[in-house]
């Protein structure tokens, strides 16, 4: 079988890209992968020595199949990066894994990633993978089917991209004319909706909230761990889109994990139904003032 490319998005941390590369080369399938690396210019004279530092160190790259380094010669934003960077691979392989520079991936990674892009290339209402959990919930099965879309460590297919439509405001319409704002949210418990508008006014750029929205208002489920694969490396206030606190931390499962072909094709309630009470737990008004008031006790004026 031939292994899927790996996309990896890098901006301005080289500690972050390198601590990625370093987990990706643990993998065995490693070797035998293209890597297809973005690295997007920078946005302001102060990000430029950091931007050269992270080009340097990816022009030097090798343990893969093929390494091929896309320099974008102005600042395109994360966003307008990967909604470029994966159209243009996945219609030409077919298939894609997609990283950003903040990612710890497990030495399974890849051969879970490539297993389920195979198991599941036929299944019409499967259009999503998602290698990382962050509830750390024991009760969650290895994999399970969910209308949700996680961004960190994820994969498609050309036939489900598809379905991607970068109008946020065209979503929304719909999602509120189909009265799918509150299950879109979990039960209300997290605002994926507020996150849409926000976009749509400008007030964030997020590519994945609208990937989130395309595939939920087309019926199309997600392959979810319940053993993460993936380690978000990036809540230490050095990114653009990931604030300080340990919120969404995961611990990476060491071992392989089995990717069995479901049946039925539905949702998992019981998944679904952890997410939601594990964005109650921490998105409702008093963790929310918890957290805060642990911020500014520590000095972190931030919002």
């Amino acid at each position: 079988m031939i292994q899927a490319p790996i996309l990896l998005f890098v901006y301005n941390r080289p500690i972050h890209t390198q601590q990625t590369v370093i987990s990706l080369l643990r993998n065995e399938l490693a070797a035998e992968s293209p890597l297809y690396i973005y690295s997007d210019a920078a946005k302001t004279n102060a990000d430029q020595n950091a931007v050269e530092e992270t080009r340097n160190f990816v022009r030097q790259i090798t343990g893969f199949a093929s390494v091929t380094v896309i320099e974008r010669s102005e600042n395109w934003g994360l966003a307008r990066n990967i909604i470029d960077g994966v159209t243009t691979q996945v219609n030409h392989f077919g298939r894609v894994i997609v990283l950003e520079d903040d990612l710890i991936v497990a030495p399974y990674f890849l051969q879970f990633m490539n297993d389920a892009l195979e198991t599941y290339k036929d299944e019409p209402r499967v259009g999503h993978i998602q290698a990382c959990d962050f509830t750390n919930d024991s009760s969650l099965p290895d994999t399970f089917l969910i209308k949700f879309t996680g961004s960190w460590g994820w994969a498609t297919w050309d036939r489900a991209w598809k379905y991607f439509n970068p109008d946020g405001e065209v979503l929304l319409k719909k999602m509120e004319e189909r009265k799918l704002t509150y299950k879109f949210d979990f039960n209300g418990n997290y605002p994926f909706t507020r996150m849409l508008r926000r976009q749509i006014e400008g007030k964030n750029n997020s590519w994945a909230i609208r990937w989130n929205a395309s595939l939920f208002l087309n019926d199309i489920l997600s392959v979810n761990v319940g053993r993460s694969l993936v380690q978000n490396n990036g809540f230490d206030g050095s990114g653009t889109n990931c604030g300080g606190g340990n919120l969404y931390q995961s611990s990476l499962w060491l071992q392989p994990l089995p990717v069995e072909h479901l049946h039925p094709i539905e949702e998992n309630q019981q998944a679904r139904d952890v997410f939601a009470r594990y964005y109650h737990r921490t998105n409702c008004f008093m963790a929310k003032a918890i957290r805060r008031l642990k911020r500014t006790l520590k000095g972190d004026f931030s919002a």
